[in-house]
């Protein structure tokens, strides 16, 4: 028997007005995405790549639509239940890494684990210790961002997405801000908590290159998904 989509949305649509134009980013939008999938976002600027993102990882609401991660309906969350939604579900990965420049690397990715009441102090240093070890930078623990180069940057904040061992991992253009090689050492990263560890995976990217590493490449275009297709590793 087919298992259920582990992300569903139905009709999904995004309005808001900016003055008194309104303006629609994602209209009457449907999409399926099995868990463990790793999902390529791709589309021109204003095609709506990113608020398709921030609606699936809790982050906004939609004005209309149904929308579906796992076996909770986001579309009837009120912001306070998206919120303890979020932290224990979703990971979020930024092009520019976000990370506290006053904290150490192990003290950025210990951050989701703080609002966590019911972690004790020894809990949470074992999940941050298996976080770093899993993005390789164990021995960068003590080093705070500006001791860091641009790929350990991302790897802290993918660390940091993780570390809550959420099945949802989203990222907007996670690569966009790196060197060639520093690039493709993020994407096998992602690859691998995709493969090797079942997180569910969307990336928004401009990058033909970054997209084909995924395992399906969607493309958007005026809030509307234009075409599907699957990703070639290069």
């Amino acid at each position: 028997m087919k298992t259920r989509p582990y992300i569903i949305c139905k009709a999904l649509t995004k309005k808001y007005f900016k003055g008194k134009t309104e303006i629609t980013p994602l209209e009457d939008l449907n999409l399926e995405v099995e868990a463990g999938d790793f999902l390529a976002l791709m589309g021109p600027s204003g095609s709506g790549k990113t608020t398709l993102l921030n609606l699936i990882s809790g982050i906004d609401t939609p004005t209309s639509g149904e929308l579906w991660v796992g076996e909770t309906n986001l579309s009837k969350l009120r912001r306070n239940e998206l919120t303890h939604w979020r932290a224990q579900n979703c990971g979020y990965v930024f092009q520019l890494y976000h990370l506290v420049p006053i904290l150490s690397a192990y003290e950025n990715i210990e951050l989701p684990l703080i609002l966590d009441s019911t972690l004790t102090k020894r809990e949470r240093r074992l999940k941050v210790e298996a976080a770093l070890d899993l993005v390789g930078i164990r021995d960068r623990a003590d080093h705070r961002p500006t001791e860091l180069s641009g790929g350990q940057e991302q790897r802290v904040a993918i660390a940091r997405a993780i570390v809550a061992d959420p099945q949802l991992l989203v990222a907007d253009e996670p690569t966009g801000d790196l060197d060639k090689d520093s690039a493709n050492q993020i994407l096998e990263l992602l690859k691998d908590l995709s493969t090797d560890h079942q997180k569910t995976i969307l990336m928004v990217t401009h990058d033909s290159h970054a997209a084909a590493c995924a395992n399906h490449t969607l493309h958007l275009e005026k809030g509307q998904l234009i075409e599907a297709r699957e990703g070639v590793v290069t």
